[in-house]
């Protein structure tokens, strides 16, 4: 759960390359916010679902809007993309995708590569999807779109098309893998249904995520072969990964990070009111429950500055309550090891996601026989590893696109 980071600048580092980085992190960091006009996605009629949204087939186009990135005249193409994907229950939902395309041609061989990326999206309400934030959009809970910009414009800058899909769906599911696996895979079907420029069926495709992006990029990849066998990673890549959410909610909690423990609390009573989590939580953390059930991470750190979760709880030390245990590992990812090739990173002093989990999950990779690249970075803090390693995990995606062979096994 990306809070705060910064840009980095990796790979070649040609002075056009620097130079678009730089004209989308200015961008991102200080003129989007001058960009109000932008109707939130509860407002704006093109988010709504259409009626025949069963009647369609995983990953089909709704609609489609031509937008300009961030609202500005940048040289970029642009769209928004409304498509069928189904919730945890199977039932449809109507998803929302944004595509990005360079406006350089695709030089290298084949088709222009899809990277699928997972903003941290780290939401309990639609004003923080990113897809509001990167059509021009302002609220301080789509601060991880604005952050990620660099990241994104380095794919762009490759040459690579880019789709970021809005994973946790029309009801801002934070916390349900299913549902946001299910969203990222069809988010990439519709971006290949729609084409744009050199991208098609015999694109290769990568998919990237840090923190929170990376949870929905693990269960997509987790699904794949049984929900989306039409679609073959080349290879994913994923950072800050969130595994073991009660250690990471304990880990924050009382620290100027609680909200995010809290986060997590309200995500669960939200998303499954007869889990038993909800009838945890006493008169403060019912309040809690109905006055920021719409909030976005972002919103909650700030608000909830050193806050102990058990403040909010009628039972003591409610993050390891059974209940609440046993509604957070029906999120945890290793449930099966992803069939494609994965690079894999994390700090060993993560200060936000406890790395203990982030071994294990590795572990449990291993064992069931994935190919994966795992690096325990040195590097200090959540926030520094996700700038200092994204040069790597951008040349692990660079050399599957390639065709490069990957080392088969275990490597860390």
């Amino acid at each position: 759960m990306k809070i705060l980071s910064a840009p980095f600048v990796g790979g070649n580092r040609r002075s056009g390359a620097i130079s678009f980085l730089i004209v989308l992190a200015v961008v991102a960091f200080a003129f989007v916010p001058v960009a109000r006009a932008v109707p939130p996605p509860d407002q704006d009629p093109f988010y709504a679902a259409s009626v025949d949204l069963g009647a369609q087939p995983d990953g089909a186009v709704l609609r489609t809007r031509s937008i300009a990135l961030y609202g500005l005249p940048l040289p970029v193409s642009g769209w928004q993309v409304q498509y069928r994907t189904n919730a945890g229950d199977g039932s449809p939902i109507a998803g929302m995708a944004t595509v990005l395309v360079p406006p350089q041609p695709w030089f290298g061989p084949g088709q222009r590569p899809l990277l699928a990326y997972q903003i941290a999206e780290d939401s309990l309400a639609t004003r923080c999807a990113p897809s509001y934030a990167l059509r021009g959009g302002w609220d301080l809970g789509g601060a991880n779109s604005y952050i990620d910009t660099p990241f994104i414009a380095e794919a762009l800058r490759r040459g690579w098309a880019v789709v970021a899909s809005d994973y946790e769906g029309p009801d801002s599911r934070f916390l349900d893998g299913v549902s946001s696996g299910r969203a990222v895979l069809d988010g990439i079907r519709a971006a290949r249904a729609l084409a744009p420029d050199a991208v098609g069926p015999a694109s290769p495709i990568g998919a990237w995520g840090y923190s929170g992006g990376a949870f929905a990029t693990l269960w997509a990849a987790q699904l794949q072969p049984a929900y989306a066998p039409d679609i073959q990673f080349a290879g994913i890549t994923s950072g800050g990964v969130p595994a073991d959410w009660t250690a990471m909610a304990h880990g924050v909690d009382g620290t100027v990070q609680a909200g995010l423990a809290l986060l997590v609390l309200i995500a669960i009573a939200k998303n499954e009111p007869n889990s038993g989590v909800p009838e945890l939580l006493n008169e403060r953390g019912r309040m809690a429950l109905a006055e920021d059930g719409a909030a976005c991470g972002p919103d909650l750190v700030f608000k909830y500055f050193n806050a102990h979760m058990d403040d909010f709880a009628a039972v003591p030390d409610v993050l390891s309550h059974p209940v609440f245990r046993a509604a957070t590992d029906r999120q945890e990812l290793g449930g099966s090891a992803p069939v494609m090739p994965m690079y894999l990173y994390h700090s060993t002093t993560d200060d936000v996601i406890p790395v203990a989990g982030f071994t294990d999950l590795v572990g449990r990779y291993c064992a069931q026989g994935a190919d994966l690249t795992s690096v325990h970075s040195p590097l200090p803090g959540h926030n520094v590893t996700a700038i200092g390693e994204a040069p790597g995990a951008m040349g692990f995606l660079a050399d599957r696109f390639a065709g490069v062979p990957v080392l088969p096994g275990c490597h860390g």
